[in-house]
């Protein structure tokens, strides 16, 4: 029988998933190639590691060139993330004419338009499903199911840690604190949890999303970001009240020629189908011109999911090796403009006394923010209570203008939060 002989990166949680997905479901693969993946060579950094691969201990080096300048090897699987030195790897597998596929996010949203314009010019594919949600087919669902859409928006929770955290804070009452230890324990979040819980991981993905989704280069610094470190618990219970549950929401929207792009925790209504999306969880909501509105789910990490999708990259590889590649270099279709024009969450602290309301509400008013509603919360012991306002929408640096001028005022004591509340249109 043939073989599609194959050379990879690195051999940590996602790698040895591939391998041991390709040896599980080798009759599976077989018979939907007709051909057998052979795994010929692996980098790693000790050779002497045990991993829970059935892999020979020949096929194993630390030198990556050993395995980028293998002729016997058609695929190049880069697996080691991060930005350098996969860059360089990936650039000169790919001028060696070999096919690459990556589930490096980070990567990707850095100088994927760069490394497709390569792999185009040397006729071979650049492939990165596992790069956003984890098993989720979204990327190749775009790409193909869904090309004959104009894609209007793009939303999504699309980090599991997060997604789990936030989960954790509203079914279990825990502090954030306390939920963030609680994902580390059970591997959901990393020693330190910064890129995740700051918003980064998710603005990667989210940059690799509406590049695709709205067929231009989307630079990671054009997308407005804030994570979910100041969520408290008294938010988390207030959005239930109100009919909400917090996650942090990627979003991209397109209007006319702009683009609105954002990563922030987020009030979703209790009954849209991304408020129901928990735990590692990750789900991406589209809504096109022909197609409406179609959600994908599932589990946006882990050994099996991610190598699951890998594998589902090099099988369409195999199979269509022939098939010539695509230009993928795409002109500024569309301006980027992040006003932010939405309705917001505010609670904020104040003196328990008559007037306050009125003339916060007055300030409001003076910078054309328009109040939906206003709850008083119980008093808080001091001679302070909480006021919790929706808005109608309002452009986000009206809100901003107008609460550096409540701030000042001597009847409040703290402005407590400020998040997004999103109707999805």
């Amino acid at each position: 029988m043939e073989s599609v002989k194959l050379g990879i990166l690195g051999m940590g949680t996602v790698a040895s998933g591939l391998v041991n997905i390709i040896e599980f479901n080798k009759s599976k693969v077989v018979n939907n190639l007709n051909k057998e993946l052979i795994i010929n060579k692996v980098l790693v950094n000790n050779l002497d590691k045990e991993r829970n691969v059935n892999l020979q201990k020949e096929v194993y080096t630390t030198d990556a060139y050993e395995v980028i300048n293998d002729k016997n090897v058609e695929i190049i699987v880069e697996l080691i993330g991060g930005i350098n030195p996969a860059y360089e790897y990936i650039k000169a597998a790919l001028n060696n004419k070999k096919h690459v596929v990556t589930a490096n996010k980070a990567l990707i949203a850095t100088h994927g338009s760069e490394l497709e314009n390569i792999a185009f010019k040397n006729n071979v594919k650049l492939m990165y499903e596992a790069s956003v949600g984890g098993g989720i087919p979204i990327l190749n669902t775009m790409r193909e199911n869904l090309c004959a859409n104009e894609l209007e928006s793009v939303f999504g929770i699309i980090n599991g840690t997060t997604n789990y955290i936030l989960t954790q804070m509203t079914e279990n009452e825990l502090d954030y604190d306390q939920a963030v230890k609680e994902a580390q324990k059970l591997g959901f979040a990393e020693a330190d949890p910064s890129s995740d819980v700051d918003g980064d991981d998710a603005a990667y993905k989210l940059s690799i999303l509406a590049s695709l989704a709205f067929g231009q280069k989307i630079n990671v610094k054009d997308i407005t970001k804030e994570g979910i470190t100041k969520i408290s618990k008294q938010d988390i219970i207030n959005a239930k009240e109100l009919g909400y549950n917090i996650k942090l929401l990627a979003s991209g929207i397109k209007k006319d020629n702009k683009i609105e792009l954002s990563v922030h925790p987020s009030f979703i209504p209790e009954n849209h189908p991304l408020s129901t999306v928990k735990n590692e969880f990750n789900a991406v909501f589209l809504k096109g011109n022909a197609v409406g509105e179609i959600m994908l789910y599932g589990k946006g990490a882990g050994s099996l999911p991610t190598g699951s999708a890998v594998l589902g990259d090099i099988m369409y590889i195999v199979k269509y090796s022939d098939k010539e590649a695509v230009n993928n270099e795409n002109k500024q279709k569309y301006i980027i403009e992040n006003k932010a024009v939405k309705q917001y969450y505010i609670r904020m602290t104040v003196v328990d006394k008559p007037g306050v309301l009125g003339g916060i509400a007055s300030i409001f008013g003076k910078h054309s923010v328009s109040l939906a509603s206003v709850v008083q919360k119980q008093k808080n012991g001091n001679h302070t209570v909480s006021l919790v306002f929706i808005t109608h929408e309002s452009e986000r640096i009206n809100i901003d203008i107008a609460l550096e001028e409540i701030k000042k005022s001597e009847t409040v004591t703290n402005i407590e939060s400020i998040l997004l509340v999103e109707n999805f249109r």
